[in-house]
């Protein structure tokens, strides 16, 4: 089977020159050109025809943006976004998707040795996957551009907690970008005895089932794609599927899993908010929250109702972070007590759940 044929679009010789190295890494994939402008890249698109293009927002002569748009209309190509995740990059990222970008990265951190493994696997996992996307899926979609941003309300209303503590744990955990790899370093260093464990992490519904098999062939926990109805039993861990809002319900002593298939709230489903509700109003002081590194700010408003139920929550430090959006959101609304680097979260949460 002849490799992935890959052309890296990006100003900036350093980081074509990173991408072209972890792309080539993969023997299914192959960057067979780079360009540093779209001009270069109208071009090597004529000449090589890949099966997949690494775009950057943010270029000289024409933004990535104005040649995404014009490249959709011309001559539709599974595109992945290589963004800078400011505020603005992240407006800027939205749109792309709006018009037919298949999903992003974040533009790579050059002095992140000890992440580079993980964002890796992220962007060769993201790369073959928009190879397989029909080309009919990948046409504009301007629902996007001007969809509103719905809030955890869409799914379940806001009342006050009234859960009594109990012994039962909960963790809950929401992430996104670069949160497969975050999320399996702390269940890997979690016990079999530790809580149960609610997983709310962006990932397309294609992989969530096999991101769940993966984690659970390496972690001493149980680790499954959630289901409805399913009881939550210390020793396992849940994680949404790719499609379904996941949710925590109480009866008596005993906690379950709820899937719903409400529209995408904070523009993400599953949402982290949505989780983190349903936490706050069904585990109350009886939960540990934990947000990990994400683009974004889905999750900030859950985990503060967490917060605001006696639960106590913690976020991944900055510096461990791929993207220090989401944590760096709940930070800053004082929904969490501590940031914490990724090696001792699972440390700290076994210190909380005694």
């Amino acid at each position: 089977m002849n490799p992935l044929k890959v052309i890296v679009v990006d100003d900036s010789a350093l980081v074509r020159q990173l991408l072209s190295e972890i792309l080539n890494s993969d023997p299914a994939i192959e960057v067979v050109a780079t360009a540093s402008d779209p001009y270069q890249a109208r071009d090597k698109i004529k000449q090589f025809n890949p099966d997949v293009l690494t775009l950057d927002v943010e270029m000289p002569r024409m933004d990535g943006v104005t040649f995404l748009r014009n490249l959709m209309r011309l001559r539709p190509m599974p595109v992945v976004m290589v963004s800078t995740l400011t505020e603005k990059g992240a407006q800027v990222t939205l749109e792309a998707l709006s018009l037919g970008a298949f999903d992003f990265v974040a533009k790579p951190k050059l002095d992140l040795s000890n992440t580079l493994e993980d964002y890796a696997e992220e962007i060769i996992a993201k790369v073959k996957a928009a190879a397989v996307m029909p080309v009919s899926a990948l046409m504009p979609r301007p629902g996007l551009q001007v969809e509103q941003k719905l809030t955890a309300d869409a799914i379940l209303a806001k009342t006050t907690a009234t859960t009594l503590r109990t012994t039962d744990k909960i963790i809950a955990i929401g992430a996104s970008t670069g949160g497969t790899e975050a999320i399996k370093e702390v269940l890997c260093a979690l016990p079999p005895s530790a809580p149960g464990v609610v997983i709310t992490q962006h990932i397309p519904a294609a992989f969530s089932a096999a991101f769940a098999n993966r984690v659970n062939g390496l972690s001493p926990m149980q680790v499954r794609q959630a289901e409805d109805g399913e009881q939550i039993l210390a020793g396992h861990a849940y994680i949404a599927p790719g499609d379904r809002h996941l949710l925590v319900e109480r009866s008596g002593a005993r906690y379950y899993c709820r899937l719903h298939d409400g529209p995408p709230v904070s523009r993400h489903k599953p949402s982290v908010d949505v989780l983190f509700r349903s936490v706050a109003q069904h585990v109350g002081p009886n939960a540990i929250g934990v947000m990990l590194t994400g683009m974004g700010d889905d999750g900030a408003q859950g985990m503060l109702e967490m917060q605001q139920a006696g639960a106590q929550n913690m976020v991944q430090d900055e510096k461990s972070s791929i993207v220090w959006g989401m944590p760096g959101a709940a930070f800053k609304l004082g929904a969490a007590e501590k940031t914490v680097p990724l090696q001792k979260i699972a440390e700290e949460i076994l210190k909380l759940s005694r």
